[in-house]
């Protein structure tokens, strides 16, 4: 079976319907899932990435499209292999793919509404309940060389991304690398053993004491990763990843990602890198500066002569300073308003007050008093940042393009004082730009908080090197589609939610009747659907009935050789 796409098209469809003239209607649970995979079907999204996808097998016997397109629901239900069947039945995939793909019907012996699918070849006995066996998933999976993946994730997904005019026009790109934590099981291919701190940062065995109980040794892979942003922080692109053991260094490894995207798609799209003090590199900075045009931004660190030089600058008397305050600042803390009382509790305060004073032979309290109202002085002092720069600065050997450097210095609300410099290889930003557009590295904690933790990337379904690495870069393949498309429906509001909140937003909404007629289709509420019947002229109702009782037939009769429950 082919693969068939169904445009929306409700008043050719509603017209066909009065005239009795319709291929196929179900009842749908809709929800915004369907719309989700609708709109990927409909730019040619699944189609694009299956065009080159790496497939392990010589013979297609199912479409590459659907494959992808059920790892990425998968993925968004957070759901094993196992778990297919179930994920088809309440998500949106099968209502996106129209009846042609799947139907809903009853299982003959358990009487559960089920889906009949007509699938892609004839093995099969038995009635078929899914488009392809969740069997057929794992193994499709396990069997995808991890190198051919990894370099077709790293060049057709910033392909895709150009395509849907996703990148942002200023550029800018952020190079991270995290570590995955995986159960103490060496059979995990690739897999390699650290001596992790409190906050998960590697540290040196030969450093530490061991007996302290903070430090503790954990399995782990790394990922390094590229990804597009921009300055609101509502668009969060993953355009390249590697999955690596975890004592691989990730220096080497970005910038060939940063290569990778540039053969894919050339250059003008990354125009600024943002980078930590671990991905440090100047040979690799002057070389993308020279030659691409990209600028980065990255921390130094304090043993450099860089940063010693722009330290020792801050002490000359005729060093300028500008304050700097963020985009977007937190609202001062202000002081505590006091909340009046209702006069109810005035009034039985003051009566036991009355009665205390009473007891104890004082004056009784004409009035409640007032508490008094909090001093001035009492406020916290806010923090303070001010901001030096120094252009063309070439103390750092390894770096053969000029620096500007700019020191932070940050005061905090007790008083102290730290300093700490960035670099930049761009001769034209501002000492307030620079520091505005490094900020923007942070957000990536915060989204890789979401991939452990709300998206499972570290739960792994199996201990194979090529499972480990499908599921990393499924993960991030998924969330990068939901990104873009909530983008590209002008909901970016839910781009920095959770996958929890995420899914609530995905889940079914509304029961409408979906009919289909010519590969078009509309959706009708229940009500819509009725009006439309009853307003049937005769000659339209004796030309509908007909299918009518077949449609209704079919839902009974489709699984006639079902597998058992």
């Amino acid at each position: 079976m082919d693969f068939v796409a169904f445009e929306s098209d409700p008043k050719f469809v509603i017209e066909a319907l009065r005239r009795g003239e319709i291929d196929s209607l179900e009842n749908l649970t809709e929800a915004a899932e369907a719309d989700f995979f609708r709109h990927l079907f409909g730019r040619d999204v699944l189609a694009r990435l299956a065009e080159h996808y790496p497939t392990p097998r010589k013979k297609e016997e199912v479409p590459v499209w659907l494959y992808i397109a059920s790892q990425v629901s998968l993925k968004l239900h957070d759901a094993s292999y196992h778990a297919l069947p179930y994920v088809l039945r309440s998500g949106g995939l099968i209502a996106a793919l129209g009846p042609k793909v799947g139907r809903k019907a009853v299982h003959p012996d358990t009487q559960d509404v089920t889906l009949s699918c007509e699938g892609f070849n004839d093995k099969n006995t038995n009635d078929r309940q899914t488009p392809c066996d969740q069997d057929f998933l794992r193994k499709f999976a396990r069997d995808t060389d991890d190198c051919r993946l990894h370099e077709w994730f790293n060049r057709e997904v910033p392909r895709l991304v150009r395509s849907l005019k996703l990148f942002d026009a200023e550029g800018l790109f952020i190079g991270d690398a995290s570590y995955l934590f995986v159960p103490d099981n060496e059979k995990y291919e690739d897999s390699v053993k650290l001596l992790f701190d409190e906050h998960n940062h590697p540290v040196e065995p030969d450093k530490v004491d061991l007996r302290d109980k903070r430090y503790q040794w954990r399995r782990c892979y790394k990922v390094v990763s590229l990804i597009h942003v921009n300055r609101d922080l509502n668009l969060f692109l993953t355009v390249a990843a590697r999955v690596l053991p975890g004592n691989r260094h990730e220096c080497l490894i970005l910038y060939e990602l940063v290569d990778g995207f540039l053969q894919a798609v050339g250059r003008g799209w990354m125009k600024v890198l943002i980078i930590d003090r671990g991905l440090i590199d100047g040979p690799n900075m002057g070389r993308i500066k020279t030659s691409h045009h990209i600028d980065t931004i990255v921390p130094l660190k304090k043993n450099m002569n860089a940063y010693r030089d722009m330290i020792g600058l801050t002490r000359c008397k005729d060093f300028v300073w500008e304050s700097y305050s963020a985009p977007h600042p937190a609202p001062p803390s202000s002081l505590p308003s006091v909340r009046p009382k209702h006069p109810t509790i005035v009034k039985r305060e003051l009566k036991r007050q009355q009665t205390l004073a009473a007891r104890k032979g004082l004056p009784p309290p004409s009035s409640f008093p007032s508490p008094p109202a909090p001093s001035p002085a009492a406020a916290p002092k806010q923090p303070q940042t001010l901001l030096g720069i120094a252009r063309g600065v070439t103390s750092w050997i390894d770096c053969p393009v000029p620096l500007t450097t700019v020191v932070n210095r940050e005061t905090d609300s007790d008083g102290e004082v730290r300093d700490w410099v960035l670099a930049t290889t761009s001769p034209t930003f501002t000492a307030t730009h620079t520091r505005s557009t490094y900020a923007l590295r942070t957000a990536i904690e915060e989204r890789h908080r979401q991939y452990k933790c709300f998206w499972d990337m570290a739960r792994m379904p199996s201990r194979e090197f090529s499972m480990v690495v499908n599921h990393v870069l499924f993960v991030l393949l998924a969330y990068t589609l939901m990104q873009a498309h909530l983008f590209l429906r002008h909901r970016s509001e839910m781009n920095p939610r959770t996958r929890a909140r995420t899914l609530q937003f995905l889940n079914p909404t509304l029961d409408v009747v979906a009919v289909y007629y010519q590969q078009r289709f509309c959706l009708l509420s229940l009500a819509e659907f009725a009006v439309i019947l009853l307003e049937l002229e005769e000659t339209a109702r004796s030309q509908l009935l007909p299918k009518m009782e077949k449609i209704h037939r079919d839902v009974y009769h489709l699984l006639q050789n079902a597998r058992p429950p």
